[in-house]
């Protein structure tokens, strides 16, 4: 058994030192959990007016704000999945970096990019990713990922237990689909949304709130409201996920009875 949790914040555009701080006061005055999951963008903000920008607030895996988020999953012993502007050299990527104990396990580009993301930002070129963690098998999305059932999809089909979800969400109905991606994969998701709203160069975009925390069927384990800073967290056992049975005879089986051989090939 762990504690899942995701921390649900208002960043505040082009602030990094202190949305950082921020999301270390909520986590450490909320509950003690294994498993800590920050929103999309988390240390610098949504809404870019510019290329220039984007590049001036990304930083690389080894800056500033994971360096920091190492320190507080080392001094928690805990699992930290954060959203940031990654630069590599010369090209910007939103990413999310996955702490263990202290240690980066690595990184995920985000592969469908959203709305005006397309100007800042170049999509990942890799799957996203799994990692065994001491929190369980972790799969890895960010934000707009959600609305492609593939990506959820291919996570468990790689071993996912937990689905790791940083958003910056600005439409309806993730939080509902949520709900049905743990059903028919049959796996948790920790989903950490940011809230308030950013007005900056004529765009105006309020962000959804409603974190929550879904099982394999599809029950909401814990939710925070639409408008307010909250952690929310629960108890949650990650080998659940690894039954894929279904019914009451448990004769059919998610993985077992897949036909992909007949489904639509493009």
């Amino acid at each position: 058994m762990i504690v899942a949790a995701a921390v649900q914040m208002e960043p505040v555009f082009g602030q990094p030192q202190h949305n950082l701080q921020t999301a270390v006061d909520l986590i450490e005055a909320g509950p003690p959990a294994n498993l800590y999951v920050l929103p999309e963008l988390f240390h610098c903000g949504y809404v870019f007016t510019s290329q220039e920008e984007a590049a001036a607030l990304a930083e690389p895996v080894d800056g500033p704000t994971v360096s920091a988020l190492q320190e507080v999953s080392a001094q928690r012993q805990c699992t930290i999945f954060a959203g940031f502007a990654e630069r590599a050299d010369q090209t910007i990527y939103n990413s999310s970096v996955l702490i263990d104990q202290g240690q980066v396990l690595g990184t995920y580009r985000k592969i469908h990019l959203f709305d005006k993301e397309t100007l800042w930002f170049t999509p990942g070129s890799a799957p996203p990713p799994v990692y065994q963690t001491s929190s369980g098998r972790l799969g890895l999305m960010i934000c707009f990922d959600w609305i492609f059932p593939e990506t959820a999809r291919s996570l468990m089909l790689n071993g996912a237990q937990i689905l790791c979800h940083s958003a910056n969400l600005v439409l309806q109905w993730c939080q509902k689909a949520t709900v049905i991606r743990c059903v028919e994969n049959h796996v948790f998701t920790v989903l950490a949304n940011r809230i308030g709203t950013e007005s900056r160069g004529g765009d105006t975009l309020t962000f959804t709130g409603a974190s929550t925390i879904v099982d394999p069927k599809g029950q909401v384990q814990a939710a925070a409201p639409e408008t307010e800073a909250a952690v929310i967290s629960a108890q949650i056992d990650p080998a659940l996920a690894d039954d894929k049975t279904i019914g009451p005879s448990k004769i059919n089986n998610l993985l077992h009875d897949r036909k992909p051989d007949l489904y639509f090939q493009p």
